[in-house]
């Protein structure tokens, strides 16, 4: 009879060690929604997105079975971007995923509660999103894509690229804290340099025929580009505009730029940020507070130069650049 009491509890207790808890069950068949506010607008670039699918894939989660993306975004209306993430958090998401200063402001402002993560972020700190890099605070971490001598290196890049040039446009959006706050670092670099700057209006593709007449008017000698959220049409047509009237081009943070025609491109690798964004969602799922997970900054920068392009701009590009170069266009 002992025996036989033993031996049942031992199936019992091997029964018990072998069957997954509850909360393993159900975490594994939950599906998380991920609501996506992005100032480039959607559907989400597929330069962003990639590399944003995979970073989850690796951690398990596969849109469609275990994770639904809903994306909202207005390129070139920042103002609509607090509506649009009230939206996403009406749809009650897990996790916002706020890519630009200017997303990740309405985010922080439609919600306390909800984690956000940040990518595309130029200054978290000056913009008043979190507290500090090592304790973010709030609801809000993930990653900054600029550090304060970035942006002077870029304009300092395309001067040594073009020694002549005196004039360049900076082109940006204005209502974008972002790339405002990125701005201010390039006065005191342009005095040292003995450049001029010409800010320039450019929200969207709209406003492009009248950057373009802005530049013929005041002489500019290169152009200096934020990011914009324009179509790689409008890239293009940047890139031949520039080429016909030989304007040197620095696109910040964007090489795909410098592949559809611009000059060059200087900034941290585009994938890693979306990629890495990946890693903070699974800590949020698995019951990390964005409070505790420290911002994480570029610590590696990538120049790409256009060779073909610098050939119709009749212009030679120094041998010390080309040793710098990561990606060269021939």
């Amino acid at each position: 009879m002992r025996l036989r009491v033993l031996g049942f509890l031992l199936m019992v207790a091997v029964a018990l060690c072998s069957a997954p808890s509850v909360s393993s069950a159900q975490q594994a068949s939950k599906v998380y929604r991920i609501g996506w506010l992005s100032y480039f607008g959607c559907p989400i670039r597929p330069e962003f997105m990639g590399p944003f699918r995979q970073g989850l894939r690796e951690l398990g989660y596969v849109e469609g079975q275990n994770i639904i993306i809903e994306c909202r975004g207005a390129p070139g209306a920042a103002d609509r971007l607090p509506g649009l993430a009230a939206e996403l958090v009406h749809l009650k998401v897990d996790v916002l995923v706020a890519a630009g200063t200017a997303s990740a402001l309405a985010a922080k402002q439609a919600t306390k509660t909800i984690p956000i993560v940040m990518v595309y972020v130029g200054d978290p700190v000056g913009s008043g999103l979190v507290t500090s890099l090592a304790r973010p605070g709030g609801n809000v971490t993930g990653l900054s894509v600029l550090t304060p001598d970035m942006v002077p290196k870029a304009l300092e890049i395309l001067k040594e690229a073009a020694p002549s040039v005196s004039r360049v446009a900076v082109w940006l959006d204005p209502t974008n804290p972002g790339q405002t706050l990125a701005d201010r670092q390039l006065d005191a670099a342009a005095k040292i340099l003995g450049v001029r700057l010409e800010r320039v209006d450019v929200r969207t593709a709209a406003n492009l025929d009248a950057a373009f007449a802005a530049a013929l008017r005041q002489r500019e000698e290169a152009l200096f580009v934020h990011p914009l959220p324009i179509p790689l049409l409008d890239v293009q047509r940047i890139a031949q505009f520039a080429i016909k009237n030989r304007l040197p081009t620095m696109a910040i943070l964007l090489p795909q730029h410098v592949r559809e025609g611009m000059l060059m491109s200087y900034g941290p690798n585009q994938a890693e940020p979306y990629r890495r964004a990946g890693t903070y969602i699974d800590k949020i799922f698995k019951g990390a507070k964005p409070a505790d997970l420290p911002v994480e900054q570029p610590t590696r920068f990538e120049l790409v130069i256009n060779l073909k392009t610098a050939k119709a701009l009749g212009l030679t590009i120094p041998q010390s650049l080309l040793m710098r170069a990561d990606e060269i266009i021939q």
